[in-house]
């Protein structure tokens, strides 16, 4: 059992928590947080509760597509049997649960939406109203060229520090996937040794471990909050293989686009560039709301959704276990034959 517990702490990211945003207060409200009686009532009571981001609502799709990607992950969280808790600023107040009156506020507004710091907001936030699990699309990470630049996104620091298992699909593909990994010192958990890449199921990195369920994932959140391991661990969910094909698509799209960036822009220009050209490189479909690669996007924010819903309701029924056992934790270096879980692999990484 040692060992496992070895095993399991191991893929967790150090860390320790302190910033003047958090208040030791274990009421939210006390700083300034609303949250709505749907996520109040679940907390209260125990019950899987998954925080979401809203900028896939105020700066990953168009309107009206954002408010019905919102609406339907809502749903698709609230089907497996959990709550959903989107955070987000609006009009200076902070909230946790929105209303369909506020999603729908944040969609249609006009005026330029800015993303908040600390950064991450949303994984300290979701920390600070005792939420364990934050949904989102792909994780920021060490951007191409950074050996140069030193451009690392902030999201590898907040989790280092912040002790929230994030699901994602894995490292956003215009970074540099074997960099993030090395900058972690990642442990990743998955049924097979492949590490995602937001559009691909395979990176070409290996991931050095893995588990074959969320109900495993669950149990590697549990042992980390008994060894009171400030550190937060990302769950990286491949995307489902019907979609696979048109991610490549977008993929190429990208390693073209990322090739002219490398003469053509510099620093904060980088990502814009990129984007810009893979819209133009796809003919407009990679945001064209009724083309395939761009519902690709939102399948693989869907299947993230759902996937933490499962993670989030195993580590549930963890809070009163009923059996000590622990499976094991397997080693890439080891073929083993494991089956998916309701189609989808779960990965996570943490930090050593």
């Amino acid at each position: 059992m040692l060992q496992h517990l070895r095993s399991a702490s191991r893929a967790l990211l150090p860390l320790g928590l302190r910033s003047s945003i958090m208040c030791r207060s274990y009421h939210p409200e006390s700083c300034g947080i609303i949250i709505s009686q749907e996520v109040k009532e679940a907390l209260s009571s125990h019950q899987p509760v998954v925080a979401l981001e809203s900028t896939i609502i105020t700066h990953g799709m168009p309107y009206p597509q954002n408010l019905e990607t919102a609406m339907k992950v809502e749903e698709i969280i609230r089907k497996e049997g959990a709550v959903p808790a989107t955070i987000a600023i609006i009009k200076g107040q902070v909230y946790a649960g929105l209303s369909h009156e506020q999603l729908h506020v944040l969609a249609a507004q006009k005026d330029p939406c800015v993303k908040t710091s600390r950064r991450d907001f949303p994984y300290v936030l979701a920390k600070k109203i005792n939420i364990p699990i934050f949904v989102t699309g792909g994780i920021g990470g060490v951007h191409r060229g950074a050996e140069s630049t030193l451009d690392i996104s902030a999201d590898l620091t907040e989790l280092g520090r912040t002790p929230v298992t994030v699901v994602s699909a894995g490292v956003k593909s215009i970074l540099d996937v074997g960099r993030t990994l090395e900058y972690l010192e990642t442990q990743v958990l998955g049924p097979d040794s492949k590490f995602p890449d937001f559009f691909t199921r395979d990176s070409g990195y290996d991931a050095p471990c893995h588990v074959e369920s969320p109900a495993l994932a669950a149990l590697l959140m549990q042992k980390r909050a008994e060894l009171d391991i400030n550190s937060g661990m990302l769950i990286a969910v491949p995307i489902p293989k019907e979609h696979e094909a048109e991610g490549q698509q977008i993929k190429d799209a990208i390693e073209e686009a990322v090739k002219e960036a490398e003469s053509a822009v510099r620093g904060r220009d980088v990502t814009p560039f990129i984007l810009r050209r893979v819209f133009e490189i796809t003919g407009g479909q990679s945001l064209n709301t009724t083309s395939s690669l761009a519902y690709t996007d939102i399948a693989l924010i869907e299947n993230n959704a759902k996937a933490g819903a499962q993670i989030a309701m195993e580590y549930a029924k963890l809070l009163t276990p009923s059996s000590s056992f622990i499976p094991p934790i397997h080693p890439t270096n080891k073929k083993s034959q494991l089956s998916e879980v309701d189609g989808r692999p779960v990965r996570s990484k943490g930090d050593g």
